[in-house]
């Protein structure tokens, strides 16, 4: 019980360090605007809320001013569920790629930062 009461104290420290020094949202037209955001909704982030590398990489998401679903596996169960049944683990993060009838699940933090900064800036 400590140990949960810990864990969730310092994951409220952290999201709450993550919400005051959030970095600035990437500047783009609006056409470029318009286009990432119909590119990004092939795009789902299955995530805790508190999990240190869930935080880095929405702070990503946040920077390359990027919207995309944000699916809770630890609070839904059906996210959950298809976090493992179809990505194969429960593992968080986890960026859902659909593109062309293709799916692909992507668990490592470093790579979906690179992936995203790769697609959607600088």
């Amino acid at each position: 019980m400590l140990v949960s009461m810990l864990r969730k104290g310092l994951g409220n420290v952290i999201v709450f360090l993550d919400w005051i020094s959030r970095p600035a949202k990437m500047k783009r037209t609006p056409e470029e605007q318009a286009k990432v955001d119909a590119d990004a909704q092939q795009l789902s982030l299955y995530q805790f809320h508190a999990c240190p590398f869930c935080v880095k990489t929405r702070r990503t998401l946040h920077r390359l001013n990027v919207s995309i679903a944000l699916k809770d596996a630890k609070g839904n169960p059906e996210y959950r569920r298809e976090l493992e049944q179809e990505g194969g683990k429960i593992q968080v993060p986890c960026l859902k790629i659909e593109d062309n009838g293709k799916t692909t699940w992507m668990y490592e933090s470093k790579q979906i930062h690179q992936y995203l900064s790769e697609r959607f800036g600088a």
